[in-house]
């Protein structure tokens, strides 16, 4: 797999040595855009790299902002290399999705470990994300069945396992989910209220 760069530098050489240092990798697929920041969210949309490198000076507000919704657009990988920085700045740009940081400049030769870094961090911090929209969803589930079940044991007398059971029986019989049978109980519960 081709991994699709774009170098984001108002500096054309400093980017060319970003460029040459990253075509010798077989792998890799540069692109170069010498832009100010402004012009960055719709180059992210246009370009659509696997990951992104920005090298700047000093990073301002309205770079981070386009960051920011250019990573919840599409979460991809973002290496920042800055000259100077303060912590604000670094904590600023780690929230907006940055995932390494490189202060005192950008530097050919470390390009390559830098990427790499950058994109094992993004995958291990996606998969966790996954992991975590997953447990958020299993237990918004678990809620939703456990109310239906309450709302089973009321208006039948059943226990608790019974009241399971039939919501398990009814969601297998109609195809669906069990929490999605749970809330047509709890949605047909609060009708006859």
């Amino acid at each position: 797999m081709v991994l699709r760069v774009l170098v984001i530098d108002q500096n054309r050489k400093r980017a060319e040595g970003v460029q040459a240092a990253l075509q010798a990798e077989p792998d890799v697929e540069v692109q170069i855009a010498a832009v100010g920041s402004s012009h960055l969210l719709g180059l992210l949309r246009q370009a659509a790299p696997d990951v992104l490198i920005v090298d700047l000076d000093l990073p301002d507000r309205d770079t981070i902002e386009q960051l920011r919704i250019a990573n919840r657009e599409v979460a991809r990988p973002i290496v920042m290399f800055v000259d100077q920085s303060d912590t604000e700045a670094m904590r600023t740009a780690v929230s907006a999705g940055v995932s390494a940081y490189v202060v005192d400049g950008l530097q050919p030769q470390r390009v390559r470990a830098v990427l790499d870094v950058a994109v094992a961090r993004f995958q291990e911090f996606e998969r966790l994300r996954r992991e975590l929209d997953i447990a958020r969803t299993s237990l918004a589930e678990r809620k939703l069945i456990d109310r239906a079940k309450g709302i089973l044991m009321r208006a039948r007398g059943m226990n608790e396992e019974d009241a399971y059971n039939l919501l398990r029986s009814k969601a297998m019989k109609d195809q669906k989910k069990v929490a999605e049978i749970a809330q047509s109980v709890i949605t047909a519960a609060e009708l006859l209220k």
